[in-house]
């Protein structure tokens, strides 16, 4: 059985704080936002990063780049811009095992994607 916190989120085991729904996709508010607006969007199939996904998998790999479009618009970040971020893997910072994408937004996010290594 899967259990990552992800998984218990959608399953209602954990309490999330949802901003959007959908039939095979959930959007919630990240508990340690790194932006003003910070949300996670995950797939409600559990594909644990973006590599397991299959050629099967294609149609809700585009519907989850469709929410981050639905809920940045929602959201007003249209106009001046937001960042979208999957990570995969331990070099990648891929800190859930459930396949999410992170959506940013709401101040001047900078050219940097990554912090300098210490």
């Amino acid at each position: 059985m899967i259990t990552d916190v992800f998984c218990k989120i959608l399953n209602k085991e954990l309490p999330a704080d949802i901003v959007a729904e959908d039939d095979n996709w959930l959007a919630i508010n990240d508990i340690n936002p790194q932006a003003p607006v910070h949300v996670l969007i995950m797939p409600k199939k559990h594909l644990t990063d973006v590599c397991a996904a299959t050629q099967d998998d294609a149609k809700l790999l585009g519907e989850l780049l469709m929410a981050a479009n639905k809920i940045a618009k929602k959201l007003g970040l249209e106009e001046k811009g937001f960042r979208l971020i999957i990570n995969h893997g331990e070099h990648g910072g891929q800190l859930v095992p459930h396949l999410h994408i992170h959506l940013l937004g709401g101040k001047r996010l900078g050219p940097k994607i990554i912090a300098e290594s210490k």
